[in-house]
C-alpha cells in the first residue's frame, strides 16, 4: 500500500510537471557523509541546454537540488548524483530512494573520482538483494540519437582503467545507471572549468543526452 501511494504521487507529479508548458525539471541529489555532491555546478545546466537544443526535450533550464531523504525527490523523474568523497545514506534515506526508484524514478550516478567504494556500499543499503550489472556495448543507452558502439567515452584519465557503465534493474527496467572511470559530468561543465578539447566535451554531452533520451523513453 505504501509503495502504491508513492507510485500514485509520482505519477501525479509527472503529469503536473508536463502540463506546465510541457516542461519537466530534473534534480541534483544532495547526500550526507561529507562528499562534495555540489562539485560540478555548471554540468546539469549545460546538459539540459544541450538536450533541449539537440534532442527535442523541453527540460526546465533550472535544475532542482533535492535531499535523498526528502519526499521532494518524487517531483523529479531524473536525479543526478556525483562527487569525490564519502556518501552516507541513513535507513530512511535508503528506503526513500528505493521507493522513488521502484515508483518510476531514475538515478544517474557519475564517479567524479574516488567515489566507487562509497557508491557500492550505500546502494547496497538501497537494494541489498541486487548487484550492479555491467551494461554491454549494445545496450540501448549507447544507441539513442548518438551512437557509442564502444560504450562510454573516456573524459578524464584517473587510474588508467577503461570506462564502465553499470546498472541496477527493477524487473526489466533500468532504475540506476552508474558511470565509472569516465568522469562524464566533468565533460558537461563550462569549458573554462576543465578546458577539455571540444570534440571530447561534445562526446560527453552526447552521451549525457543519450541517457536523458533513454530514461524518458523507457
Amino acid at each position: 500500500m505504501r509503495k502504491l501511494l508513492f507510485l500514485i504521487l509520482f505519477c501525479i507529479a509527472q503529469v503536473a510537471a508536463f502540463s506546465q508548458n510541457s516542461s519537466v525539471r530534473i534534480g541534483l541529489m544532495k547526500y550526507g557523509g561529507g562528499g562534495d555532491w555540489y562539485c560540478d555546478p555548471t554540468a546539469l545546466p549545460n546538459l539540459i541546454s544541450f538536450c533541449n537544443r539537440n534532442i527535442g526535450t523541453t527540460i526546465n533550464p533550472e535544475h532542482a537540488t533535492v535531499d535523498v531523504g526528502s519526499q521532494e525527490i518524487f517531483n523529479y523523474p531524473f536525479i543526478h548524483m556525483t562527487g569525490h568523497g564519502n556518501i552516507l545514506f541513513s535507513d530512511t534515506d535508503a528506503r526513500n530512494l528505493r521507493d522513488y526508484l521502484e515508483a518510476g524514478g531514475f538515478l544517474h550516478i557519475d564517479d567524479d573520482y574516488g567515489f566507487d567504494l562509497f557508491v557500492r556500499r550505500e546502494m547496497k543499503k538501497v537494494f541489498p538483494e541486487k548487484e550492479f550489472m555491467e551494461l554491454p556495448f549494445d545496450h540501448p543507452v549507447f544507441r539513442q540519437k548518438f551512437s557509442f558502439p564502444e560504450g562510454l567515452p573516456k573524459v578524464h584519465e584517473h587510474d588508467n582503467k577503461a570506462p564502465q557503465a553499470f546498472g541496477i534493474f527493477a524487473g526489466t527496467r533500468l532504475v540506476c545507471l552508474y558511470t565509472y572511470e569516465c568522469d562524464l559530468s566533468d565533460g558537461w561543465e563550462d569549458v573554462e572549468v576543465h578546458n577539455d578539447p571540444e570534440p571530447l566535451r561534445q562526446k560527453a554531452l552526447q552521451m549525457g543526452a543519450n541517457i536523458i533520451s533513454f530514461v524518458f523513453g523507457q
